[in-house]
């Protein structure tokens, strides 16, 4: 590896992610292989990443990863790559609250010992971006941030003058300055930005993100300044061989996934088998279990209500007491109905007697842990995940079993989530495997590497 370093920003919608897509296409463009990397608990901007690189983009946190895995899961992703490039979260700093740093971009950063380069927009800015600059650089001096992006300047002479405050002050470098370019922005919807299987992006958009980090980024110099960490010495999982076939949802109607929660499962003996509801897919037949993952099914409704085999498929799976797992998205589609933004009310397929509907001024977002009651060889398993929607049940299932004890990132109590329906296992909680590979392994019939408790957390 030549080159690896973290984009961050002193707050959400500084540009990190058009200056990161546009550092993707431009070394891309160099013929250079590019891992990329984001950090904390989001779907989309790593698909995104992918659709430039190639390559799969993977999710980095240190609150919900153990700190080793992350740093295997650097290192292994990286390891045939020429550049690394990992996209920060919100604010260089912003963690799970006030005092702590996990969760943060800063905090994974140093424990992947990564250079920072920090994207600053300069908007309305002179010399006072100089102070931004250096209360960051000197905030946690273990995180160096090794260069600055200007971004939204103005005129060749509003770059001078923050390059010379810069310099006077003694603060690292500014590697480019960015001009606003709008028509590289993504468009965006309820759940951020549109996913690249919805993005109706013209087919030059990539070379001109490109083209505008060669004219206004000195790329070279930010990959001098960027070596790689050394890599550890950790240990390589190692595949289990095994015939449990997982039949995997994935279109734009089930597209958030972590790719290490997939790998994790080939790892441990599962056969992965992908199939488009959208596309007129059934439950493939051979099936020993079935994943549903998130993303936008009330986005595509009518399509999914249309698709008898899918939903019947379903239905015949549960009452055959064979395992579902389903997170957000997936869990809507296993309830009695759907009501769309739109107000129509869709029928879905009913294992669990509830109305998903959606709120546009309800919004549920934050970091969860989750601790198993009352599943007999899974009881105190210890789990971290997120919750990211904007829908909600009507009323919560009757006489449905609730199995997770429900935690946020301070530790403090929000009641019971996990609904239970026979071999079906559902919520709003998007787990990260990661955290505790026993939990997914056991529901969907596969053996399990070790206990995870709530002592063996970072």
């Amino acid at each position: 590896m030549r080159s690896a370093f973290v984009i961050a920003a002193p707050w959400s919608g500084s540009g990190k992610t058009t200056v990161t897509l546009a550092v993707l296409a431009a070394l891309q463009r160099r013929g250079l292989r590019v891992q990329a990397f984001k950090v904390g608990p989001d779907y989309i901007d790593p698909a995104h990443h992918a659709r430039i690189t190639g390559r799969p983009s993977h999710n980095l946190d240190t609150w919900m990863i153990p700190r080793a895995v992350n740093r295997r899961l650097f290192h292994a992703s990286a390891a045939d790559a020429d550049v690394a490039v990992v996209e920060g979260v919100m604010g260089l700093f912003d963690g799970v609250d006030g005092t702590r740093p996990e969760g943060s971009t800063a905090h994974l950063a140093r424990t992947i010992r990564l250079p920072v380069v920090l994207v600053v927009d300069a908007r309305s800015m002179a010399r006072s971006a100089a102070a931004l600059v250096q209360g960051f650089a000197s905030f946690t001096p273990r995180v160096p941030i090794t260069g600055v992006v200007w971004n939204r300047v103005g005129s060749p002479t509003h770059r001078r003058i923050l390059d010379e405050a810069l310099a006077a002050a003694g603060l690292p470098p500014a590697l480019g300055a960015l001009p606003p370019e709008p028509g590289l922005a993504l468009p965006e919807r309820h759940l951020g930005l549109v996913t690249p299987e919805d993005a109706a992006l013209p087919p030059a958009w990539e070379d001109r993100l490109a083209a505008w980090i060669e004219d206004h980024l000195d790329l070279d110099r930010l990959l001098e300044r960027t070596p790689p960490p050394p890599p550890p010495r950790l240990p390589v999982p190692r595949r289990r061989a095994g015939t449990r076939t997982v039949a995997v949802a994935r279109d734009a109607a089930f597209c958030f996934y972590y790719d290490e929660n997939l790998r994790l499962l080939e790892r441990a003996g599962a056969r992965i088998v992908r199939f488009s509801p959208l596309a007129g897919d059934g439950v493939p037949p051979d099936a020993d279990a079935v994943y549903l993952g998130g993303g936008y099914p009330e986005v595509h409704a009518e399509r999914l209500a249309a698709n008898q085999a899918f939903l019947d498929g379903l239905r015949g799976f549960h009452s055959q007491g064979r395992p579902i797992y389903a997170e957000c998205g997936g869990f809507m589609v296993l309830c009695r109905s759907l009501e769309t933004p739109r107000g129509g009310r869709v029928p879905m397929a009913g294992i669990f007697p509830a109305e998903a509907r959606m709120r546009s001024g309800r919004f549920h977002l934050g970091y969860r842990e989750v601790v198993v009651q009352g599943v007999a060889g899974m009881d105190g398993l210890t789990a971290r995940g997120h919750e990211f929607h904007y829908s909600e049940l009507v009323a919560p299932p009757q006489g449905v079993e609730t199995v997770y004890r429900v935690r946020n990132a301070r530790g403090e109590e929000l009641g019971r989530e996990g609904y239970r329906s026979g071999a079906a296992l559902a919520g709003y909680i998007h787990l990260h495997f990661a955290s505790c590979p026993d939990l997914p392994l056991r529901w969907l019939g596969l053996s399990g590497p070790r206990p995870c408790r709530a002592e063996t957390r970072n």
